[in-house]
């Protein structure tokens, strides 16, 4: 048993189709968005790798159509498992554009629903950061921060410790203003950018921090940071000590 699965994300943002292909269709671009570490391969028949947790997935390039059209995606695994990925650009007059991501393939086994969901929690959290991204950020690069905190035995817990960690009194809502405080530096003010039942995003001036339900697992943080001269080690320690504090 198994299941085929689709969904598709479209947003008009101030970009430009040359910034918006920029952070899809190359590996610094990616990186400041997405998650983990990522280069590519350009044109059609080339590969985009990532790496992320261990997990180091490959996909090949169908189509590379720059400003206009990027598809890639995985080969069939023996159980039949696939992803593949569409992006479609359309320049408007004044700068802006219109972006759509189309992501579909096949999760094979019984247990497919419990991994549907985290994976389209996760899909709509990532397309969203790309918002974010060509919208805040566009033309900076990131340094990507991963991060697994402790195990979690109550997620309804999970994200009320998240909210009272970042100065609100529940779990973070869209549009709430939060305050980020590691040991050791000043607080930093943001916004929460996007939220769903798995997933927290929160935008500052000088990054984005996103926070996910690991699947099966823990408080996952996947962060993008921009401020010049950061580390991926340091932040990877700060923000380890920050996870092990407020869920440990």
């Amino acid at each position: 048993m198994g299941r085929e699965f689709e969904q598709a994300d479209t947003a008009e943002v101030a970009a430009t189709p040359e910034e918006i292909w920029d952070a899809i269709a190359t590996g610094p671009g990616i990186d400041s968005w997405y998650m983990g570490r990522n280069e590519v391969e350009g044109g059609a028949g080339g590969v985009v790798r990532g790496a992320f947790g261990g997990y180091q997935p490959e996909y090949r390039i169908r189509e590379w159509d720059p400003l206009e059209k990027l598809v890639y995606g995985s080969d069939p695994e023996p159980d039949g498992r696939r992803i593949a990925f569409e992006f479609l650009i359309e320049g408007r007059d004044g700068g802006s554009s219109v972006i759509r991501c189309v992501t579909s393939g096949f999760l094979p086994g019984d247990d497919w629903e419990d991994e549907f969901e985290a994976m389209t929690a996760g899909s709509a959290m990532f397309f969203r950061t790309l918002v974010e991204y060509v919208s805040h950020f566009a033309g900076r690069t990131a340094v990507p921060v991963t991060v697994f905190g402790p195990p979690v035995a109550d997620w309804d817990v999970a994200w009320s410790r998240l909210g009272e960690a970042l100065g609100l009194p529940a779990r973070p809502a869209e549009g709430d203003r939060v305050r980020i405080s590691l040991d050791g530096r000043a607080p930093v003010e943001g916004v929460v950018y996007a939220v769903n039942e798995q997933t927290a995003g929160v935008r500052t001036p000088d990054a984005m921090y996103r926070f996910l339900q690991g699947f099966h697992g823990p408080m996952v943080a996947a962060h993008h940071v921009f401020t010049p001269g950061a580390r991926a080690d340091v932040e990877e320690k700060a923000w380890g000590d920050w996870l092990n504090r407020v869920f440990g």
